[in-house]
C-alpha cells in the first residue's frame, strides 16, 4: 500500500510568513477551519512565534512544519516545494498564502541614506511581488496543487491613495496584483482560483518593532477616525475570512482584488477638509 507521502491524501496550506502577525493568525485559523495541515515557511526573526504556530496547529489536530528560508528566491521556491512534496506528497496544496514582507521605503530621488538605489528596488520586488510567481511556478511544476487549490496574494490600501516613503511598497503590490491576473487566466482552466485580499493596517509584531509606543497610539486613534467601525482590523478578523475563502462558498472568486478594509479610506477627504 502507498505511503500518504506517495499519495498525498491529505491537505495542505502553504503559508510563506507563518512565523507572526497576519501570516501566522492565517495558519492557525485554516488549521481549525477546513481542517488543513500547515506548512510555514519563515526568516527566523521570531522563532519563539514559529514554536507556537506549530503547536497551536497541532492542538487543532492536523500536522505542521515550519521551515526557515528566504522565500524571496526562485531556488528557495523550488527547494520549499521539494521539502514540502516529501512531508506532503503530490497534489496536496489545497491553500498557498503569501504573506512575507521585505520591502524598503524611501525616497526615488533622495541623495540621502533614504534613496531608494537599485539593490533595494530589487529586493523589494523579489520579496513583495516576484516571489509569488516563483513559488507559483514551483508547485505547478511540481505536481504540487490539489484539485481547486486557492492561492492568495495580500495587498494594502496605498494602490487608492499616497502615503509618503512608500512608493515602492505601492510599486510592487500593483505589480503583486497584476500577477494574480494573469496567474487566474493560467490556472483557471485547470480549477485553480487566484486572488488578491486587501486589507488596511493591522497590529503586528514587525509594527510594534517599527514604530514606538507613542507612535502606535497614534496610528491607532487615527485609524479609530478613517474606519467607519471606529477601530482597526485585526489579524484574526483577516485570517477567519481567509478561511471561508479557501471553502466552497468562495470557489467563484478568481482574478480578484477582494475589499477587506472596512471602508478605510472612504473618509480621508473628510477628515482633511474637515478635521
Amino acid at each position: 500500500m502507498e505511503d500518504e507521502e506517495e499519495t498525498g491524501s491529505s491537505q495542505w496550506a502553504l503559508v510563506l510568513g507563518a512565523s507572526s502577525g497576519t501570516g501566522a493568525a492565517i495558519a492557525e485559523a485554516v488549521a481549525r477551519s477546513p481542517g488543513l495541515d500547515v506548512f510555514g515557511v519563515h526568516r527566523g526573526r521570531y522563532a519563539d512565534s514559529a514554536a507556537r504556530v506549530e503547536q497551536v496547529v497541532q492542538e487543532a489536530g492536523r500536522r505542521a512544519v515550519m521551515s526557515q528560508a528566504d522565500a524571496s528566491t526562485p531556488e528557495a521556491a523550488e527547494a520549499g516545494v521539494e521539502a514540502l512534496r516529501r512531508v506532503a506528497g503530490t497534489r496536496s496544496v489545497k491553500l498557498f498564502v503569501h504573506s512575507i514582507a521585505g520591502a524598503s521605503v524611501g525616497q526615488f530621488l533622495s541623495e540621502g541614506e533614504d534613496r531608494l538605489h537599485a539593490r533595494r528596488i530589487r529586493r523589494t520586488f523579489d520579496t513583495m511581488a516576484h516571489s509569488f510567481v516563483y513559488w507559483a511556478q514551483a508547485l505547478v511544476a511540481a505536481d504540487m496543487l490539489a484539485p481547486e487549490a486557492r492561492l492568495l496574494g495580500l495587498q494594502n490600501p496605498l494602490d487608492e491613495t499616497h502615503l509618503s516613503n512608500t512608493g515602492l511598497v505601492s510599486a510592487s503590490k500593483a505589480a503583486l496584483e497584476m500577477y494574480v491576473r494573469h496567474l487566474a487566466v493560467e490556472l483557471g482552466p485547470l480549477g485553480h482560483r487566484v486572488n488578491l485580499l486587501k486589507f488596511g493596517t493591522v497590529m503586528t509584531p514587525a509594527l510594534r518593532h517599527v514604530y514606538s509606543p507613542e507612535a502606535l497610539a497614534r496610528l491607532e486613534a487615527m485609524h479609530s477616525r478613517m474606519n467607519p467601525a471606529g477601530r482597526m482590523c485585526t489579524v484574526e478578523e483577516v485570517a477567519r475570512f481567509v478561511t471561508v475563502l479557501a471553502g466552497e462558498d468562495a470557489a467563484w472568486f478568481n482574478g480578484a482584488t477582494i475589499d477587506f478594509t472596512g471602508g478605510m479610506t472612504l473618509r480621508l477627504i473628510d477628515l482633511v477638509l474637515n478635521p
